[in-house]
């Protein structure tokens, strides 16, 4: 059996913007705050933080808040990764405040996305991932090497999927760029779920839970919890837009000319292949793949390619697989080796959607985060992850790479 890889909670100054509290609070004679109820504690987050701080500075007042410890309904402590190598660790400190947020490579057309850089050049692609932390639609933090995890796993993950599609992906020049074949984008995410769950407005629990039993073309029966496991994994895509992604059935997809139907069953079935091979290879290191997107696209040839990431921890939620069930059954949310914590804390205390300014995450849930990509790309793919110096010059390094690479033939020099 694997080691518990989340020790005990990392006591975050993310507790002073949150604040869930078990009631009856014992208070002293006279407090103005005598009269909170359950239901003032649950409001937005200025309202319960405004609540507690008069009760607690209130003179003579004995109360006690017992900070209700389930993940599911607070972020005010994480659990820290175990297992990191001290030198990673260390270079995560060091590394906030000085990740890679843009690139500048002073080559064909840059189109600047959520985390990745585009730039074309000619039939190529040339894709620098940075460490931009997107949700929400919404741009949330940069996080310390995480463009480096995300383009190393999904390029280990492609390498490995070539058996069941083709896949756009040509070379790794660098740890941040993959360059890709130019394909035509179908305007579609595909979507594959194994779990009920999520906490975002296209998630399968936000609208099961709102009484929706129908969601993209797939039923659902009553009486099922957050989290469970689904009898079958289903496919909930929907479309790719650049500000704001809309949930779509099969049958919307192929009636509204976004892809033919012989092309959504091509894309849709191998969507499901891809994601049965990643949770087969997740069980095996002690993971459970609970969610996915992948994208396709057509290249010249007519050759139907799978393009963009493939099962990073940014496109995927994963799951600790030997506390799922326990934790599980006492209505726990699983131990996650993901960015959902972040994505809890941002909806505990604030309206990612629709406020124009977002707070700033703690910087101790931004290097947790880090390490828990870094733990990701170790576990799935087996090598230790490389630190990688510290410079000023990062954007003389990527294109002087990108540049050598483009004069080859395309083939996968940067991977062994």
């Amino acid at each position: 059996m694997r080691a518990n890889l989340l020790g005990p909670p990392l006591l975050s100054s993310a507790a002073k913007h949150t604040v869930p509290i078990l009631l009856p609070l014992q208070l002293g004679a006279g407090c103005p705050y005598s009269s909170i109820t359950a239901a003032d504690l649950s409001g937005p987050r200025h309202r319960v933080h405004s609540y507690v701080k008069g009760h607690i500075s209130h003179e003579g007042c004995r109360g006690r808040m017992s900070v209700h410890a389930a993940v599911t309904e607070s972020i005010t402590s994480i659990e820290r990764t175990q297992g990191i190598r001290p030198e990673v660790d260390a270079a995560i400190q060091q590394s906030v405040g000085r990740c890679i947020q843009e690139s500048n490579l002073d080559i064909g057309e840059r189109t600047v996305g959520k985390v990745r850089d585009t730039y074309v050049v000619g039939d190529k692609l040339v894709i620098v991932t940075t460490d931009r932390q997107s949700a929400f639609d919404r741009l949330l933090a940069s996080i310390p090497f995480k463009g480096q995890v995300l383009n190393l796993t999904s390029a280990w993950w492609m390498q490995n999927t070539q058996h069941l599609i083709a896949n756009a992906l040509l070379d790794v020049p660098h740890p941040n760029v993959s360059i890709m074949r130019r394909c035509k984008v179908f305007p579609v995410e595909v979507v594959v779920r194994g779990f009920m769950t999520g906490s975002t407005e296209t998630s399968l629990w936000t609208h099961y839970s709102a009484g929706e039993r129908e969601y993209c073309g797939n039923r659902f029966p009553d009486g099922l919890r957050k989290n469970d496991r689904l009898e079958a994994n289903v496919v909930t895509p929907t479309t790719k837009a650049a500000d704001h992604d809309v949930p779509l059935s099969p049958e919307e997809i192929v009636r509204q000319g976004l892809v033919t139907q012989e092309d959504w069953d091509t894309v849709s079935s191998a969507a499901l292949e891809l994601f049965a091979y990643g949770q087969a290879e997740a069980a095996k290191r002690g993971l459970l793949l609970v969610d996915t997107k992948y994208e396709f696209g057509r290249d010249s040839e007519g050759t139907i390619r799978l393009i963009d990431e493939i099962h990073t921890p940014d496109s995927s939620r994963y799951w600790l697989a030997n506390t799922y069930e326990e934790r599980h059954r006492q209505s726990q949310e699983p131990q996650n080796v993901d960015k959902e914590f972040l994505r809890l804390w941002f909806r505990h205390n604030c309206d990612p959607y629709n406020d124009k300014v977002l707070p700033e995450a703690p910087v101790e849930l931004v290097t947790e985060l880090a390490r828990r990509y870094v733990l990701l790309y170790e576990r799935i793919t087996g090598r230790d992850f490389e630190i990688p110096r510290f410079r000023e010059d990062i954007q003389s390094e990527m294109a002087a790479s990108v540049g050598a690479a483009l004069k080859t033939s395309g083939g996968l020099t940067g991977q062994d």
